[in-house]
């Protein structure tokens, strides 16, 4: 098991009163005691960042601060903010359909679909791949030449804006539009509008056979700079004194107001915890999170294996994960760490600060 502890983390965990062991020293002793095991395995990083200060940022199995990890479906929510921006500049809107972008569709009810359906997966595409309920379609997309043609070739299954199924189809399209709206690749859009501004410089696209960036996930990035991406949209918008994407795309987008009838909580099998189901938005999630003294909403990015970016709003918190829990619950873990573990920690830190 390899660590890396950001400096800070020597003022935090280490200081003590009396030569006793901190409080948050013990809660955080307790967790790398269990994380790797058979009781939390596969956990590759962990970073908390609390009031404008890294407090946690360890990583495991050979991972380190420079390496990159696939944060699948995560990358969901960065297709998110590039729609934003580009619904910013004016190159989009939400009202427009995809026979704009693709003028030879043969069915009525597809050239209907609004980018605003798109960005909450309810375009009507008989497509789901949410937990097996199908039909799959990202498995046969990947084997074909051209997968946007296969996209947009797709049945539909229900008429636009009925329906949420969760499946990669949707984001691939909106990449796709921005790319054709802007005159870029989504590669060059991407780079241009949102990692160059966040000084992201190393990361690893999935290309497609026709050579176009996937914006439904298989994206590498740091989990340092994951950490940009989610303080981005906890600053509204905001980095530094640059404005990235307006306040009122962020609101919007983040709103989530699809109940998905599911919970993140509820699949980490974990005890004593109350769950409710999580809503959707624009590729984003939010859950309430009940456990203990502990009643706070999370908004968070989710990719298969367990990688996740997460604003606390009420904690002024930030929390990233990565992981190799590929394709079973364990994917779910980093909830129960973060109601057993994390906020406690975060809890201490501002207790004991304003001690």
């Amino acid at each position: 098991m390899k660590k890396y502890f950001a400096p800070l983390i020597g003022l935090l965990f280490l200081s003590s009163c009396n030569g006793q062991q901190s409080p948050v020293n013990i809660v955080l002793d307790e967790l790398n005691s269990k994380l790797n095991t058979l009781v939390y395995p596969n956990i590759d990083a962990i970073i908390v960042k609390t009031a404008n200060e890294i407090i946690i940022e360890e990583y495991y199995n050979e991972f380190g601060r420079d390496s990159l990890h696939d944060i699948r479906s995560a990358f969901k929510s960065i297709t998110s903010l590039l729609a934003g921006i580009a619904i910013d500049k004016g190159l989009i809107s939400l009202d427009d359909k995809l026979n704009k972008f693709f003028p030879k569709l043969p069915d009525k009810r597809k050239s209907n679909i609004t980018v605003k359906d798109l960005l909450e997966m309810k375009s009507g595409l008989d497509c789901e791949e949410f937990y097996g309920i199908g039909p799959d379609c990202e498995t046969p997309m990947w084997e074909t030449q051209d997968w946007i043609n296969y996209c947009i070739n797709l049945q539909m299954k229900d008429e636009p804006g009925m329906n949420w199924a969760y499946n990669s189809i949707e984001s691939m399209l909106i990449g796709e539009i921005i790319s054709r709206a802007s005159n870029k690749t989504i590669m060059e859009f991407a780079k241009q509008h949102l990692f160059s501004p966040l000084d992201i410089t190393n990361y690893k696209w999935t290309i497609t056979p026709q050579g176009r960036g996937m914006t439904a996930g298989s994206f590498y990035i740091r989990p340092i700079d994951m950490l940009k991406i989610i303080e981005l949209v906890k600053n509204k918008g905001k980095w530094g004194d640059k404005i990235i994407l307006s306040k009122e795309w962020i609101e919007y987008s983040t709103d989530c107001k699809t109940d998905i009838d599911f919970s993140f909580v509820r699949y980490s099998r974990m005890d004593n915890a109350k769950y409710q189901s999580a809503r959707y938005g624009y590729y984003w999630y939010r859950e309430n999170l009940q456990f203990n003294d502990i009643n706070t909403e999370v908004l968070f990015a989710s990719g298969n294996g367990g990688q996740y970016m997460m604003n606390l709003e009420a904690y002024d918190s930030m929390i990233i994960f990565t992981g190799s829990n590929y394709g079973n619950w364990r994917n779910k873990l980093p909830f129960e760490i973060l109601l057993k573990y994390l906020i406690p920690i975060i809890e201490n830190k501002k207790a004991g600060k304003n001690g």
